[in-house]
């Protein structure tokens, strides 16, 4: 007779709104991240500055532990195109859903605020996030040449359009 165990793959994740207090851990989440866009110091210091381009900071954050940030996407806000400009998922919690969650949390909020389309550009070869925004229905709509260094590569220009109620 077979066992069969089963296991769960995803965590159970919150997803909230980050705030100033929680730079320190998006900053450290960013730098362990070698397919992250690398931002500096500054660049996040002024993430929440009200003369800041307008932008949403979501994290995920555990349900058992709502201190530790799991993951995060930062997302610049125009009135009629969002832009995706940074998502990062804590490797020990990648492939569970984080990353899922957080996408999903911001196409919504697209929506409600009216945004026509979300755009993003990614590395050719990241394959697990490309693999993420086709599952949204992101789609290619361009490319980039020698866009990224180290190593050199393409970047692949995702959109997709967001139909409003």
């Amino acid at each position: 007779m077979r066992k069969y165990s089963l296991r769960l793959s995803i965590n159970l994740v919150l997803i909230r709104q980050a705030t100033p207090d929680d730079v320190p851990a998006i900053r450290k989440l960013e730098q362990d991240a070698a397919t992250a866009a690398h931002w500096s110091r500054k660049e996040y210091d002024v993430l929440f500055a009200p003369e800041s381009p307008t932008r949403i900071t979501l994290v995920a954050v555990g349900v058992t532990d709502s201190d530790c940030i799991d993951g995060f996407i930062i997302v610049r806000c125009m009135a009629e195109e969002w832009e995706i400009e940074n998502v990062v998922v804590a490797p020990g919690n990648q492939r569970r859903g984080v990353a899922t969650a957080l996408v999903g949390d911001l196409l919504r909020k697209a929506v409600q605020s009216g945004a026509a389309a979300v755009l993003l550009e990614v590395r050719e070869s990241n394959i697990a996030a490309r693999q993420l925004y086709e599952k949204h229905g992101f789609s290619e709509v361009g490319r980039r040449t020698a866009y990224y260094h180290d190593p050199l590569e393409d970047g692949l220009l995702l959109r997709i359009s967001i139909a409003v109620p």
